[in-house]
């Protein structure tokens, strides 16, 4: 199965004798590595227990569409923005019938109108109920507006009877989930990205280093994998795992980072910088470790290689993309560093606030590339991740026909 790791998956129960299924779905979701919410409609607590999804998903279950537990009072925003995807096993035809109108009288209903995640539907129901044509008119309009639909499959039902209209197993259903994310943007592409911090040695024991966590690098590898590239990963020291299907080479130092970069860059047709790359490292590190001794210690500095100027003066260059933290006047410092990099694309950000950027795991982008700007909203940086990817495929695609037609009208 493809991997889910650090997805986040909101699992919706309706009410139908399938959502016995339900408890094994969300196994074999976790088993892939994602994170599941169980949301429940009142309908189906008569057929399992909330205690039951609460055990097997190890988090509480959501039920109520005002919840005075919740930050806000408003669960389904909190969940709509935490969710990378939406999988709706069992959904009944009276639930079909109300996502197709648009109707958001519960959790459930509220929560799939108001998140921008993918969502998709496992529906279970009777085989007249499947093959009526308000049924097949309903689920017409949600596939028109970009749900999508796992099965059902065919076969004996609870009501004795034969046909379409059994909901699908539990793995057939987590194997679809994960391939929500396989959007094939950049299929056969290569995508060399940077992460983390770089280490550059005072001593054997002490470093200059920054906040970085390597969490926005990791996800762009992770969400570039997912579009259909090859990626390689080359990081600086971080407490993360590898994304799986990702070839990753660690490195310590900017030079070693550069060094890298400059190794693997000319099979790469994108390359993006991540990374936060010390701009300064000691001259000359001790050989020992210098003793606390002197009243004040000055440490002369000299700057490291630039990665994304290096990459960008390539001929050819692949795609380029930098990213720019600033803790102010971010828009024009992002321009100039796009201008000064000669980079097709800027992702920055604003830093040293408390819930975004550096450590966090959400993030705020802000997209600079010639054409203009795009704000981002506040997202997961796996979500992030994913929309910079998208941005990226789109630039690359009309790059790449912008100059294959260049060269035709020369021929």
């Amino acid at each position: 199965m493809i991997p889910m790791t650090n997805k986040h998956i909101v699992l919706g129960v309706t009410g139908g004798i399938a959502a016995y299924k339900s408890a094994e779905t969300v196994r074999r979701l976790r088993d892939a590595g994602a994170e599941v919410r169980v949301v429940m409609t009142r309908a189906a607590t008569e057929f399992i227990t909330p205690l039951t999804m609460q055990a097997v998903s190890g988090h509480p279950v959501h039920r109520q569409l005002v919840d005075t537990q919740a930050e806000s009072g408003m669960d389904h925003i909190e969940l709509a923005r935490w969710a990378d995807g939406v999988l709706v096993a069992p959904a009944s035809a009276n639930f079909i019938a109300k996502l197709a109108q648009g109707i958001a009288d519960d959790l459930l209903s509220t929560l799939c109108l108001a998140t921008e995640a993918p969502v998709a539907v496992a529906p279970s129901m009777n085989r007249q109920m499947w093959t009526s044509p308000a049924t097949q008119s309903n689920l017409s309009t949600l596939q028109n507006n970009g749900i999508r639909l796992f099965g059902p499959a065919s076969g004996a039902q609870a009501c004795g009877e034969t046909g379409p209209g059994r909901m699908l197993e539990a793995e057939e259903l987590a194997a679809l989930t994960a391939a929500m994310f396989e959007t094939g943007e950049l299929a056969g592409l290569r995508v060399l990205v940077t992460a983390g911090p770089t280490w550059e040695p005072i001593d054997p024991v002490r470093i200059i280093t920054n906040r970085s966590s390597g969490k926005m690098g990791y996800a762009v590898a992770t969400a570039a994998m997912e579009a259909g590239a090859r990626v390689t990963l080359v990081t600086g020291p971080t407490a993360l795992t590898p994304p799986e299907r990702v070839d990753c080479i660690r490195v310590m130092t900017a030079q070693e980072m550069f060094d890298a970069v400059q190794q693997h860059i000319t099979s790469a047709q994108i390359f993006v910088g991540a990374a936060a790359v010390a701009d300064y490292r000691p001259a000359h590190a001790a050989s020992g470790k210098i003793k606390r001794t002197a009243d004040s210690l000055s440490l002369n500095l000299v700057r490291t290689p630039d990665i994304l100027a290096s990459v960008s003066a390539l001929d050819p260059a692949p795609l380029v993309v930098g990213f720019a933290a600033e803790t102010s006047d971010l828009e024009l410092n992002a321009t100039a560093k796009l201008r000064a990099k000669r980079a097709d694309l800027i992702a920055a950000n604003i830093v040293g606030q408390p819930g975004s950027g550096f450590e966090a795991d959400e993030n705020r982008l802000v997209l600079i590339d010639e054409r203009g700007t795009l704000a981002l909203p506040l997202l997961s940086k796996a979500a992030a991740a994913r929309e910079l990817i998208h941005h990226i495929a789109v630039l690359y695609h009309a790059k790449n026909s912008a100059e294959n037609s260049r060269l035709a009208h020369r021929q």
